[in-house]
């Protein structure tokens, strides 16, 4: 089985963990503020909370920025259900924005046409959510600008954007927002196992997100200045979370992040490929511009059904059938069963329905042979070929 996406792991990788694991701390240790450090000179941001999963990072952000009950949060319907929890576990309304249908993103048209309209409703969002999808950053300039007039927080999703670039500027630089997320997940660019990590250039908000990820206890300096003669007092400061990385998942981090320019360098080279090989079909790419430089998590090609004559079940079983292990990113969030009971319904996010009716991510990561890649397009034409005869 071929899966969409896949870790790539070396004997470096295995000699760091190695190291962690024969040491004295397995969790705890320096591992984790060094990874933090290398993530924040490489992003520019000031501040890094490595965490167990981009899910918690997102949680402890939303919380850092104050999200309580009743607030409104926006985000896209076509993203992992994380993107959402985050603020439902806040005690949040969510509501959704839907996507450009040529980038996949969040659309600033609708984004702008709904901020109208709630600013007079007197229901504007107090969060957006946008997110990087498949590893194409937003225009994140336009939405801070939007942010200013409108007076909302942005806490940017990009957990498939690490290694991106948007006006120069690397993903994860806070530059047009409040707070950025990453995910190491092993299907991501880069792997820690299961981990994640919240950036800022804010001080206060890292400082909340790091007392959230352990427990609500805090052993600030300005603690231990307080009471210096107590090398072991801590203070419980607020109700938190364990969702502290372990030192055995940053040393991974650490040694996946030395080849992170080169995944995502050997991705674009696989787009490139597929773009080329499937020139002819009736497929839709991801549209990605000038000033955007996408980091390729996943590689969805949205398909013609009407050119083919074929439903959507039947090529993606084909494709399943000859062992791609090919998926849909995402089934819109807004039609799952939790979201129905609150009213939502098909038809409310057209654009976001639509790509989820008619896109597939075929497989693309760092070791994805060319005689593999030859083997997908053939698959995917000979699906075209037969149904035009």
């Amino acid at each position: 089985m071929i899966p969409y996406s896949r870790q790539n792991i070396n004997k470096r990788d295995i000699l760091e963990v190695n190291k962690v694991l024969k040491s004295n701390f397995l969790t705890q240790g320096d591992k984790v503020s060094k990874f933090e450090k290398i993530v924040s000179n490489y992003t520019k941001a000031k501040y890094s909370i490595a965490v167990n999963s981009a899910s918690s990072a997102l949680h402890i952000a939303c919380l850092a920025l104050g999200i309580k009950k009743k607030d409104i949060v926006w985000t896209v319907p076509n993203t992992f259900v994380a993107s959402a929890n985050c603020a439902i576990h806040c005690g949040a309304i969510l509501d959704f924005v839907d996507i450009d249908p040529d980038n996949w993103n969040i659309s600033l048209i609708e984004l702008e046409k709904k901020l109208k309209i709630a600013k007079r409703k007197n229901k504007l969002p107090k969060l957006l959510i946008p997110v990087h999808f498949a590893g194409l950053p937003t225009d994140q300039e336009k939405i801070w600008k939007l942010s200013k007039k409108y007076k909302f927080k942005i806490l940017e999703d990009a957990s498939h954007s690490i290694g991106a670039k948007f006006k120069g500027n690397i993903v994860g630089s806070c530059k047009w927002s409040d707070i950025t997320v990453f995910s190491f997940h092993p299907v991501k660019i880069i792997t820690t196992g299961e981990g994640g990590m919240a950036l800022t250039n804010d001080k206060n908000l890292a400082e909340k997100m790091r007392i959230l990820r352990t427990n609500g206890i805090s052993q600030s300096n300005l603690i231990f200045k307080k009471n210096k003669n107590k090398p072991w007092y801590y203070e419980h400061q607020i109700p938190g979370f364990n969702y502290r990385m372990s030192d055995i998942s940053a040393a991974l981090g650490i040694s996946q992040f030395k080849r992170l320019k080169k995944f995502v360098l050997k991705r674009n080279l696989i787009a490139k490929k597929y773009k080329k090989y499937f020139k002819e079909l009736p497929v839709k790419f991801q549209k990605v511009e000038k000033n955007f430089y996408c980091s390729y998590h996943l590689f969805p090609i949205q398909l013609n059904f009407k050119r083919s004559k074929m439903d959507y079940a039947k090529i993606f079983k084909k494709l399943r059938s000859k062992k791609y292990h090919v998926n849909l990113h995402y089934m819109p969030v807004h039609l799952s069963p939790y979201f129905k009971k609150k009213g939502f319904n098909k038809g409310n996010f057209v654009n976001a329905e639509y790509y989820a009716d008619t896109a597939i991510s075929i497989p693309i990561f760092f070791h994805l042979t060319d005689k593999n890649i030859l083997k997908i397009v053939k698959t995917v034409k000979s699906f075209f070929y037969e149904t035009s005869k």
